[in-house]
C-alpha cells in the first residue's frame, strides 16, 4: 500500500509518538510511506509564525532515515486542487488530497473533515 502522511501524522511518526496507535504503526511498517514537500512547507510557515515548535530542516533530514519517501509538488498536483470540493479550507491539506488522488495513494490523517474527499483519505 502507498500511504501519504498528513503533516501531523508525519510529525508524530517521526517523534515515535504513541498517538499513532499500534494498528497505525503496523500499517506504516507494511506500506510504502510518503511525505509531501507540502508538509515541509507547512512546517516552515507555521514554525516561522510561532504556531509550531519544529525545525523544518531537521524534519526534512529525518524523513529518509525513517524509511519514508519524499513526494515533490508538481504543477499537476497544484492544478488538481481546483477540482476538489471546498470541503476543507486549509490549502496544505487540499494539496495533500490532490497528491494522494493523483499518485494513487491513501492520505492518512487525523482530520475528520478530510473524509469528505472520499476513498483517497483515511481518518485515524
Amino acid at each position: 500500500m502507498r500511504i501519504l502522511l498528513d503533516t501531523h501524522l508525519m510529525l508524530w511518526a517521526l517523534a515515535d509518538s504513541r498517538r499513532l496507535g499500534k494498528r497505525t504503526i503496523a500499517l506504516l511498517q507494511r506500506s510504502d510511506v510518503w511525505v509531501s514537500a507540502a508538509s515541509i512547507w507547512e512546517i516552515s510557515i507555521k514554525a516561522s509564525l510561532g504556531k509550531l515548535k519544529a525545525d523544518p530542516e531537521s524534519v526534512l533530514r529525518a524523513i529518509e532515515p525513517a524509511g519514508y519517501l519524499l513526494l515533490p509538488i508538481t504543477a499537476d498536483h497544484a492544478a488538481r486542487v481546483f477540482t476538489l470540493g471546498m470541503h476543507h479550507q486549509d490549502p496544505f491539506d487540499r494539496l495533500l488530497v490532490a497528491q494522494a488522488q493523483m499518485e494513487a495513494m491513501l492520505l492518512l490523517t487525523n482530520d475528520q473533515v478530510l473524509e469528505a474527499y472520499g476513498a483517497s483519505v483515511r481518518v485515524l
